[in-house]
């Protein structure tokens, strides 16, 4: 196998677009991430990306990162791709959008498409629409599509029975025909080539949906593991050989290879969005410092907050930053504040608020499942900070790894390829030779027994105790 071979990996997100370009080894040559715009929340709960957003900024991502490239663009051997899941793309004959990009977020993603509009010729998840403006292929991973889709959940393919299929309203010629992951889907046409920099006639390879990608990137394989994704919507996942209907803890989503599932917990919505917030939150005296230092103001809270005592000094963050649908009283709290806490308080306890309602979700799915929780992979831009990593470790109570590519979603998209491409004959084999462990974090006893006190007579207990103050609140405000 020469290792003079290199792949494009697209990593669609919330907040951001990254392209990435890996060896065959799963080592990154080159990134450029771009950020997306803010998105357009309407009353009634609408959450739109604004403009062509998706599309714009892979191109710009693309562009980038290939100018940065330092080898010939022959070199390449195709482009897996991997985007946000759970959004909904309205699409007219020519690709280009009918309407803006349903963002997950949006309320409208609980229901059934209903169509309306003359313009739309076609629908389908974020992937598809970035298939058809790379390649013109009608085509799609049939594992991003979670949500009320006319999709089988055993087949993974459009429900057959049209009775059962017209109850989702959504017209059949609208739908892309739906391939495995890991598979070709096209290549790259002459306009994208020139919208992007690809090189035309490269391979475009299904991907899955981005939590699925993400924990193929992580290396996620055995009993007892698993991986907390931190991104703007936090979750846990565990990998799986079955569908796991019917469980009330967690639910199963198609996996990123072929026969693979994966099974995720409860999460936490908007969750990294609110280290963003005290960020901005405490102002500019924060980014002053941490420019002065040659640092990034997450690196910079991270060092105050690491002389902070495990706890916070008795400071606790609810994190229902954004409310659930059905639950639209909930606010986030932060609570047991004195004259003695200051910013770096706020900043810990929103990461240990992180870290102990992901260990509740994570310890409920494995009581259900009958599997021992042994130890954590930490994926996603917060793993970055080693402060995190450790509360992780004291909270969990097990090891709490880090890659050494933290972005996991975008070394699983090369995975795909690799696979699709048959540069490895097995997940096993791709995930052992392109993922590797940075570091991994030990639990410190003192603070996992301070944590579990915590997380018993406390914690667990906040939420319930005012959740009856927040409906009248809510009543009275209609906030």
């Amino acid at each position: 196998m020469s290792i003079d071979r290199y792949i494009l990996a697209i990593d669609g997100g919330t907040q951001s677009t990254k392209v990435a370009i890996f060896d065959l080894l799963g080592n990154e040559v080159c990134s450029h991430t771009v950020a997306l715009k803010e998105l357009t929340l309407s009353p009634g709960g609408r959450a739109e990306h604004p403009d062509d957003d998706l599309w714009d900024s892979l191109q710009t991502a693309c562009r980038k990162t290939l100018e940065m490239f330092p080898h010939a663009p022959e070199t390449l051997i195709g482009v897996g791709l991997g985007s946000i899941r759970c959004c909904r793309v309205l699409m007219q004959e020519n690709g280009e959008l009918a309407a803006p990009v349903q963002n997950w977020m949006d309320k409208r993603l609980s229901y059934p498409y209903v169509h309306e509009d003359d313009r739309v010729c076609f629908i389908s998840a974020s992937t598809g629409y970035l298939t058809y403006r790379l390649t013109g292929e009608k085509k799609d991973t049939r594992s991003n599509y979670v949500g009320p889709w006319p999709i089988d959940p055993e087949t993974l393919d459009w429900i057959e029975d049209e009775q059962e299929f017209s109850t989702y309203h959504t017209p059949r010629q609208m739908l892309f025909e739906l391939v495995d992951p890991a598979t070709v889907m096209g290549a790259v046409t002459p306009e994208a080539s020139r919208a992007t920099g690809i090189p035309a006639g490269l391979p475009v390879v299904s991907t899955a949906n981005d939590k699925a990608v993400e924990g193929l990137g992580a290396g996620l394989s055995h009993e007892g593991g698993v991986l907390v994704s931190l991104g703007t919507y936090i979750t846990s996942m565990m990998a799986g050989h079955k569908d796991a209907q019917g469980a009330s803890s967690y639910w199963s989503n198609p996996g990123a290879t072929r026969g693979e599932f994966l099974y995720e917990s409860k999460g936490i919505r908007r969750g990294m969005s609110t280290v963003t917030w005290i960020k901005e939150l405490l102002g500019s005296d924060i980014d002053r410092e941490a420019e002065e230092r040659g640092i990034s103001a997450e690196d910079y809270l991270n060092s105050l907050a690491q002389d902070i005592p495990v706890g916070s000094n008795g400071l606790y963050t609810i994190l229902n930053w954004l409310a659930r649908p059905e639950q639209p009283h909930e606010r986030g709290i932060m609570i047991g504040f004195s004259d003695i806490h200051k910013g770096p308080h706020m900043f810990r306890s929103i990461l240990e608020g992180i870290a102990m309602t992901m260990k509740k979700n994570i310890v409920t799915m494995c009581e259900e499942r009958g599997v021992p929780l042994t130890d954590a992979v930490i994926s996603g831009g917060g793993s970055k900070g080693d402060l995190f990593m450790q509360i992780f470790a004291d909270v969990l109570g097990v090891p709490a790894k880090r890659n050494v590519v933290t972005g996991s979603a975008s070394i699983g998209a090369a995975i795909c390829v690799a696979l699709a491409l048959e540069v490895y004959p097995s997940r096993e084999e791709a995930i052992r030779k392109m993922v590797h462990v940075q570091d991994t974090f030990v639990p410190i006893d003192e603070h996992v027994a301070m944590y579990a006190e915590i997380e018993e007579k406390v914690y667990r207990h906040i939420a319930g105790t005012v959740d009856d103050l927040l409906r009248e609140s809510y009543d009275i405000c209609s906030c």
